[in-house]
């Protein structure tokens, strides 16, 4: 704190949001899951032209901690939406939605520390099974779509 803080007595805060806001979408967490994918695809691709120039050993470091980065963000959007927006009535009803969150979190743990495709490919499933429950909890109702963007995987949307 800064000495003016100090004088005035100002509290430092911080959260998604204490209001409650209610504005809750697991589509955040969906594009973080399937950038992990993408992540990896270009992780791959950039290692088997080798790694023989700094640019490229550059280029793989950035895609390394972009995909660490969004399977954090994955793990902190879910943790929101099943923290904040999920009560128990909701877990009466989805019970599995304890154990589809400590999956989540598992599996996004995983992807931040391997490199493996299909550890990424889960985690966008398990983030669009979620995304279906969440959806229905709101009474709406979901289609599978393909994303318009690589990895092309398909994604759960809410219907319009």
């Amino acid at each position: 704190m800064n000495i003016f803080e100090k004088l005035l007595r100002v509290e430092e805060v911080s959260a998604h949001c204490d209001i409650p806001c209610g504005i809750y979408d697991p589509i955040t967490a969906q594009i973080a899951a399937l950038t992990t994918v993408r992540m990896i695809d270009q992780m791959n691709e950039t290692f088997e032209s080798g790694l023989d120039t700094m640019e490229k050993q550059n280029k793989f470091s950035r895609l390394v901690a972009v995909k660490e980065e969004h399977a954090e963000k994955v793990k902190h959007e879910i943790r929101i939406i099943w923290g904040d927006f999920i009560k128990a009535p909701q877990l009466e009803k989805y019970p599995e939605l304890h154990e589809l969150t400590h999956d989540i979190m598992l599996i996004g743990s995983k992807v931040r520390q391997g490199c493996e495709r299909e550890d990424a490919v889960a985690l966008v499933d398990k983030v669009n099974d979620f995304a279906r429950i969440f959806w229905e909890i709101k009474g709406q109702e979901t289609v599978e779509a393909e994303a318009p963007y690589a990895p092309n995987l398909k994604l759960v949307y809410r219907k319009v």
